[in-house]
Order: C-alpha cells, then structure tokens, then sequence
C-alpha cells in the first residue's frame, strides 16, 4: 500500500507514532554511545586507565548488549515485544543511576553491564516491532527512525557533555562531573518507557500466539479494514507454514544465505569505524591539537552532522533503495578514512581539516550502513524465527562493537593514528564489495515477499499479489 492511500486516513499517522515510540530506544543506544566518550578522559585521570583497562571500561556495555540479544528472541516470543522492550527501559535506568554513583571501576563496569543488557535488548526489538507492523511501502523509513533517534541522542548527548565540561573546572569534572554525565541517562530511558505505555503488541507476534482479533485491530488501525484482511491472511499463511521450524533451518540451504546477509550486515554497521570516532572523538581531536573543551565542540559539530545526514536517509531509503545508498556510502567511507589517515601520516596539525573529513565520513555512513543493517536485518527473516534471529545476527553486531570499544585506544596507542584509519578504510574497501556482490534489494517487498529470496525454486509461492 502505497502513502499516498495511507494519508487519506489516520492510519498514516498511527503507524509513524507507533514506530516513533518503539524508535526510541535508539535513544538509549545513542546516549550512551556518545556520553562515554565526554566521561572517558575523566575515568581515565580518575583512576590512571590503561589503554586496555580504558576500552574495557568502553566495552564493558557490549558484553551486556551480547547477553541481551542473545536472549531478546526467546524472551520477546514469549512475554511479546513491548513488555520486554519495556524491561530494557528499566535496565538502562538502574545503569544510569548505578553509573552515576559508583565508588570504584569495578562498580562502574558492573553498572554498564546491565545498561547494554537493556540497549541489547532494545536493540533487538525495536526495529523487529516496527518491521512487523509497517507496511511495506514505508518500512524503509520508519524502520530507519530507530537509527534516527540514535543520531538524536548522539548529537545531544555531545551538548550534554560539553555543559557538563564547561560547568566547573577541569578538577571538578574529573571528581563530579562524569558523574552527571552518565547520570543523566535516566531520562532518555524515562522517556521511552513512557512512550511504550501507548503502543500496541506486534500484530504478528499476536497471530502467532492465536490473538487474531487482536492483531486484525492493530492491522486495521496501520493499514485500513480491506488492507488489514489481505495482510492477516499472508501473516497466517506464513505463520502456518513455519509453524515447525526451529534456528537449526538458519544454517540449512536457503535461509543459510539470509543468516550471512545478516551477519555482513551486522559486522559491517561496526567494523568500519563509525564507532571508534563516536566513543573516541574528543580524545582523536586532542591529538591534532584540540585543547580547553574544544574537543567536545568538535565532537558536537560530528553530532549535528549524524542528524542531517539520517534525515536524509530516512527521506531516501525507500525511493533510492538500500543497497545502491549501502555501495555509494562505503565507497565514500573508505575515501574519506583514506584521508583522515592521511592527516595523520603527514602530520598535518590542522584540526579543522580533520573535523571536515570525519564529517564527511561521518554523512556517508549516516546515508547507507548505519541506518540500513538496522533495517535489512529484521526484513530478511521468515515471521516464525524473525526474533530469534535478530536475537543471534545483532549479537555479532554487539560483539563487534565490543571489538572496537575494547582495541580502538590501542590501535591508535600502538600504531598511530594513521595506520589505525587507513585498518578502517581497507575494511570499508572489502565493506563495497560486499555489498556489490551479495546484498539484495528489499525496497517495496512485503515481509512474505522478501522470504521466498531465500527459497529453492520450487519451493516459491506467489504471496500478496493474487492471495
């Protein structure tokens, strides 16, 4: 069904308030992606950090975000994907608090632990929920809403901590204030709590466990009566049919194939580097010279840039589709690593070129791999382990992003800046490659559409068209 049909009723506008509400936990991903690296430099003179004990004090989050994908499937399957996205809001906001008051590094790591159980969990769902319930013309953009309003939460969390840094002296900061700066992650998870109180449950988690009056009314509510009977009658074909099928079918021929789509994807939204400037980005500006909070105005300016160029994802993910935005931004990806590594190696002490190609990597990845795994990845999976699955791809997500939190500070300790980046710009490279060889496109299918990529030939069914 296409807008335009959807704009003649409230439907239009229910979908994009209930995707909105579920989008927000990239809130919490956001806020806290961004706020360590504004409290980093203080732990680190706090409590004399190595460069390993500093990235694992980074890292420490993902190992709660593998433990929580790793069981959102199983446990959105069975409590259903608002409760347990509700759990992860309560999480987030015991770390916050927990992080905010913690005597010790260990207590610290403790309390970021349970915050990445939440973020993982969210993680997870959230983008799984939207793809279940939006239809196909719009999916693309309201799945991306996800990484939207984690861009949002980066770049205002970058503000946060740049009030924060200039709110005291440089003592006061390293006593008192990180404190506030994690703190204060209470009130994204506040907020998406509160949002979820207004969304109903996935009406394909509905179907799944026999509440079919219910999830016709949220289907009808998203897409109108006569389009919400078309598309209960494909959820429950599908359904039906996959009624028996267990994770082992991933790694069976066919939907073997989707699970290393998923996998790419997944590795490649975090090996490519995005997130070492995001949690390192005040500490990179200081070594070109960025000094007395500076940084953080740069790392701001980083922030704005993440916002616009999301925008203008959302605006094309689903005209020009998502693998041509996923080759033309790693292809820019790798050129401006490519020169960010050159300032380095030249020893070029001009900090303002540097901010202008970390803005410019900063647009190209906002543009295709850092909204679009998000959103491919929920697209890819029959209905019947869509959850699971997404439960076990993100964990590869997670424990990439763990890779890079953990050896980012030393890499750059190690080798350099200008070895550490062009490492990323080669990753990019093979990223391009990818992408050209065997990502499809999955603009304008529907869910059950997009399952018989997977399928042998003969085991193809025409779904919506004719059903």
């Amino acid at each position: 069904m296409g807008t335009s049909k959807l704009r003649d009723t409230h439907s239009f506008w229910y979908i994009v308030i209930i995707s909105a509400a579920a989008g927000m936990a990239g809130l919490l991903y956001g806020y806290d992606t961004a706020v360590i690296s504004g409290a980093i430099g203080f732990l680190q003179e706090l409590y004399d950090l190595s460069p390993a004990m500093e990235g694992f004090v980074i890292s420490s989050i993902m190992i709660g975000g593998i433990i929580g994908v790793a069981v959102s499937g199983y446990l959105s399957d069975a409590y259903g994907r608002k409760k347990i996205l509700m759990v992860a809001a309560i999480l987030f906001a015991i770390s916050a608090i927990g992080s905010a008051l913690a005597i010790s590094v260990a207590m610290l790591i403790g309390a970021r632990i349970i915050g990445g159980i939440g973020i993982g969990l969210a993680s997870a769902l959230a983008v799984t929920y939207i793809t279940e319930c939006a239809p196909a013309a719009i999916r693309g953009r309201l799945s991306s809403m996800y990484q939207l309003f984690t861009v949002i939460g980066i770049s205002a969390t970058f503000f946060v901590n740049l009030l924060v840094a200039d709110s005291g002296t440089h003592e006061w900061g390293v006593e008192t204030g990180w404190r506030w700066m994690l703190g204060y992650g209470v009130i994204p998870a506040l907020i998406f709590y509160l949002t979820l109180l207004f969304v109903p449950e996935s009406p394909r988690y509905l179907v799944q466990k026999g509440r079919d009056q219910e999830a016709l009314q949220v289907l009808t509510k998203i897409n109108g009566s006569e389009a919400a009977k078309v598309e209960m009658k494909a959820i429950k074909h599908s359904i039906d049919t996959e009624t028996n099928l267990s994770m082992r079918q991933l790694f069976k021929p066919g939907l073997r194939k989707a699970l290393g789509v998923g996998i790419f994807l997944a590795l490649f939204n975090q090996v490519i580097g995005m997130n070492a400037i995001t949690y390192y980005g005040p500490e990179i500006f200081r070594m070109v010279g960025f000094e007395d909070n500076t940084e953080f105005v740069a790392t701001s300016m980083v922030g704005l840039m993440q916002v616009v160029a999301t925008v203008a994802a959302v605006i094309l993910i689903d005209k020009a589709g998502r693998k041509k935005l996923m080759a033309i931004g790693s292809f820019f990806m790798a050129l401006f690593m490519l020169l960010i590594g050159g300032v380095f190696f030249f020893d070029i002490n001009s900090g303002p070129l540097l901010v202008i190609f970390i803005m410019g990597f900063t647009a190209a990845f906002c543009i295709s791999m850092g909204p679009i795994p998000w959103i491919m990845i929920p697209e890819i999976f029959p209905n019947h382990l869509r959850a699971r699955a997404v439960g076990l791809t993100t964990m590869f997500l997670w424990g990439a992003n763990w890779a890079i939190g953990q050896f980012t500070p030393m890499l750059l300790n190690g080798l350099g800046g200008a070895i550490t980046f062009w490492i990323f710009a080669a990753i990019n490279v093979i990223c391009f490659i990818f992408v050209m060889t065997i990502i499809p496109e999955t603009k304008n299918k529907t869910l059950e559409e997009i399952e018989q990529f997977w399928k042998p030939k003969n085991q193809k069914v025409q779904v919506r068209k004719g059903a």
